[in-house]
């Protein structure tokens, strides 16, 4: 039987109405311009439109771009909640992007952001102000404690590494930049306190520090098997000079006893398709809860 519903979106079309039918009870409505909808969960659709462009149409680069980050955001959701993480370590923090991501998937845990950068510290306490379980620390992550230039006036992209040749033919952001002193901590250095009051710790790591992911990873020490799963953004394509090629990367991650749970584009070559970065989502296998593997002293 068909339902008023469709009998209307069936009529649509011949007012000159575009239609996109995205099943019972849900459909997207235009009277100008083109729509298109691309499924990227059992629940959720990620919807692109506007005029056409050769050069990133509506269901090329951006929209792909813009499903995989929910997909990876879906994924890093369940995974929270399926490890029963109750403590997460937010490193290179921005504006605070994604602490209101866990927040708005459903994360109610703790969580701590890492972030040195003076406007973007500023934005991301603002973010976290009403929210007494988003700690912010005005501080880098790295392997030693130390005081290092920070390179600003590259927007999300801000580094303590300077740009590869192959970055500054990418970015046109990186031929202007200016430099500030910035605190860095080591990661085992600053756990207690984050982690205080929380009876049974289960943290999760996530870094997104430009390059610098392996040099917070080194921070933690012997403190890394403490947390149950991390996320990194590792790199096909050299941005920063002296950042690890994804396999180095992976390989330390694997041989520290993480394994991969998910591997997700974030950036990509238009011309040619190749990838410049991924998200990667990892589990230590041992700290699964409720199986054999899981058991924990």
């Amino acid at each position: 039987m068909t339902t008023m519903f469709r009998k209307a979106l069936n009529a649509l079309p011949r007012l000159g109405v575009q239609v996109v039918d995205l099943g019972p009870g849900a459909a997207v409505i235009s009277r100008r311009g083109r729509y298109s909808a691309t499924k990227v969960s059992a629940d959720a659709w990620m919807v692109g439109g506007g005029r056409r462009s050769t050069r990133a149409p509506a269901e090329g680069w951006g929209l792909r771009k813009a499903a995989a980050s929910s997909l990876c955001a879906r994924h890093v959701a369940d995974f929270l909640a399926n490890y029963e993480v109750n403590c997460v370590f937010d490193v290179g923090a921005n504006r605070g992007q994604y602490g209101r991501q866990l927040r708005e998937s459903g994360y109610r845990g703790r969580i701590v952001s890492f972030e040195p950068v003076p406007d973007a510290l500023a934005r991301l306490r603002k973010a976290a102000e009403r929210d007494p379980d988003w700690w912010v620390r005005p501080v880098a992550l790295g392997r030693s404690e130390s005081v290092q230039s920070m390179h600003l006036g590259w927007k999300t992209m801000n580094s303590l590494l300077e740009p590869s040749a192959y970055g500054q033919q990418r970015y046109k952001r990186f031929a202007d930049t200016r430099t500030t002193q910035v605190q860095v901590r080591r990661l085992d250095k600053v756990m207690d306190e984050a982690l205080h009051g929380i009876a049974n710790p289960r943290p999760f790591l996530k870094m997104d520090t430009q390059g610098f992911d392996m040099e917070v990873f080194a921070g933690a020490g012997e403190r890394l098997d403490e947390y149950v799963g991390m996320q990194s953004e590792v790199a096909a394509l050299q941005l920063y000079e002296g950042s690890p090629h994804m396999t180095e990367a992976l390989a330390a991650y694997e041989e520290a006893g993480f394994g991969i749970t998910g591997l997700y584009p974030v950036t990509r070559e238009e011309t040619t398709g190749r990838v410049v970065e991924f998200d990667c989502v990892l589990a230590r296998v041992s700290s699964v809860p409720g199986s054999a593997a899981g058991v924990r002293p």
